[in-house]
C-alpha cells in the first residue's frame, strides 16, 4: 500500500484540528458539562472506591460520593453568601467612602488639569448613563445565561453518576479503538492521564483552601475590613492563569477602596497578596501539584482565551486541565507528537537551528529535555495506586 505523502498528512492533521474546533464551538452547550463532569469524577474516584470497599452497592457508592460533593459545595456558597451579606450591610458606608474618594480624585484632577468641577460631574452623569444602558443590555442577556447555567448544574450530577456507572463500558470503549499490539500503550496513557488530573485538580482543591487561609488571615490581622470574602474570591479567580491574578487584583484594590477612608490599605492589599501568590507559585504549589506535566506559558494563555471564548468561565477553569491531558496523548502518539512539544515547556537551551540533534524525535533527547527542566516522569507507584 503506498504510503501517504507527509504533507498531506499535515494537511489533513490541520483540516482535522479545525473541524474539530468547529464541532466543539457548535457543541459546547453538550461538551462543557460533560467535561466538567469527566475531570470531578476521576476526582470522585477515591472515594467511590472506598465505599466500594466497604461492600457498598454500586449505585450507592456513587450516590454517597455526589452528596459529598454537593454538600462540600454548598458549604463554599454558604460562606460566599455570608461575606456577601455582610459586605450589603456594610453599603451606606461604602457609598460614603466611595463619594469621599471620587471628590478627593477630583480635586487632584481639578489641580493637574483644566477640567472643571462641573466638567467632570458632566462626564461622570455621561459616563453613568451609558453605563446603566449597558447593564440593562447585560441583564438581558444574563436571562439566557441564568437558564443556560441552570441546565448546566443540573446535567453536571447525571453526567457525573453515568460516567462513573459506565466507567468500565467506556474504558472498554476506548480499547476497542486500537489495534491489540498497542493495548499496553494505551492503558500507560490512560493511567498518566488520570495521575495528572488527580493531582492537579486536588492540588487546586488545596491551593483553594491555603490561599483563602492565607491570604484572608494575614489580611485580617492587618485590619482590612472584607478579609476574607477578598482572600476567597482571589483564591478562586487563581486558577484561571495568569488573568485571574490580575482580576483579583483589581477587585481586592476596589473592595478595599470602597471600604475604607485611607489610602494605606490599598498598599497592604496589593503587598500581601504580591507576597502570598510569590509563596505560592514558587514554594507551595509546584510541591503540591508536582511538575510531571509542564504547559509553556504561550499555550496556557492561548488556551484560557480560547477556553474563555467558546465556554465562558467553565471554558477557562477547564482549558489547563484539557491542555494537560491532550498533551499526554500527543506525547504517547507517534503522528502527533510535535504538537505535544507544542505545548510543552521542555525548553531546548540551544537553538535546533545550531543543534541539528535537537530536531530529531528520540526518547534520549525527550528525557533529557525534560531532566533539564525539572519536569519529573510518572512513577510507576502512582500508576499503580490508580488500578
Amino acid at each position: 500500500m503506498k504510503e501517504i505523502p507527509l504533507t498531506v498528512r499535515r494537511s489533513i492533521e490541520i483540516t482535522g484540528l479545525f473541524f474539530l474546533g468547529w464541532i466543539v464551538v457548535l457543541g459546547k452547550g453538550l461538551l462543557a458539562p460533560l467535561l466538567m463532569a469527566f475531570f470531578i469524577s476521576i476526582m470522585l474516584l477515591p472515594l467511590y472506591r472506598f465505599f466500594r470497599n466497604r461492600k457498598f452497592p454500586e449505585a450507592l457508592a456513587i450516590g454517597v460520593s455526589l452528596l459529598a460533593l454537593i454538600v462540600a459545595l454548598g458549604l463554599i456558597v454558604w460562606f460566599f453568601s455570608s461575606q456577601i451579606s455582610i459586605l450589603i450591610r456594610d453599603f451606606p458606608a461604602i457609598q460614603k467612602n466611595v463619594m469621599r474618594h471620587l471628590t478627593a480624585l477630583s480635586s487632584w484632577l481639578g489641580s493637574k488639569t483644566p477640567w472643571s468641577s462641573q466638567e467632570q460631574l458632566k462626564f461622570i452623569n455621561e459616563q453613568s448613563n451609558n453605563l446603566l444602558t449597558y447593564a440593562g443590555s447585560l441583564l438581558g442577556g444574563l436571562a439566557g445565561g441564568v437558564t443556560g447555567t441552570l441546565i448546566f448544574l443540573g446535567l453536571l450530577p447525571i453526567y457525573i453518576f453515568l460516567l462513573l456507572f459506565y466507567r468500565n463500558l467506556l474504558l472498554r470503549f476506548v480499547f476497542l479503538w486500537f489495534p491489540r499490539d498497542s493495548h499496553e500503550g494505551v492503558e500507560d496513557t490512560l493511567r498518566e492521564m488520570q495521575v495528572i488530573i488527580k493531582s492537579y485538580l486536588f492540588g487546586l482543591l488545596i491551593q483553594i483552601t491555603y490561599m483563602t487561609v492565607l491570604l484572608g488571615g494575614i489580611l485580617m490581622i492587618i485590619g482590612i475590613k472584607h478579609a476574607l470574602l477578598i482572600g476567597i474570591i482571589f483564591a478562586f479567580l487563581n486558577l484561571i492563569p495568569y488573568v485571574g491574578a490580575l482580576l483579583g487584583n483589581i477587585i481586592g484594590v476596589l473592595l478595599t477602596l470602597a471600604s475604607s477612608e485611607e489610602l494605606w490599605p490599598v498598599v497592604a492589599v496589593l503587598g500581601t497578596i504580591a507576597a502570598v501568590q510569590f509563596l505560592d507559585n514558587n514554594i507551595l504549589m509546584p510541591r503540591i501539584v508536582g511538575s510531571k506535566v509542564k504547559i509553556n506559558a504561550l499555550a496556557t494563555i492561548v488556551g484560557v482565551i480560547v477556553g474563555g471564548e467558546i465556554a465562558g468561565i467553565a471554558g477557562m477553569f477547564l482549558s489547563l486541565p484539557i491542555i494537560a491531558v491532550l498533551k499526554v496523548v500527543f506525547d504517547r502518539s507517534e503522528q502527533f507528537k510535535q504538537w505535544g512539544v507544542l505545548f510543552g515547556d521542555e525548553r531546548p537551551s540551544r537553538s535546533p537551528m545550531e543543534i541539528p540533534v535537537l530536531r530529531w524525535d528520540t526518547k534520549a533527547i525527550r528525557k533529557k529535555l525534560e531532566r533539564e527542566n525539572e519536569i519529573e516522569p510518572t512513577t510507576k507507584k502512582e500508576k499503580d495506586n490508580l488500578s
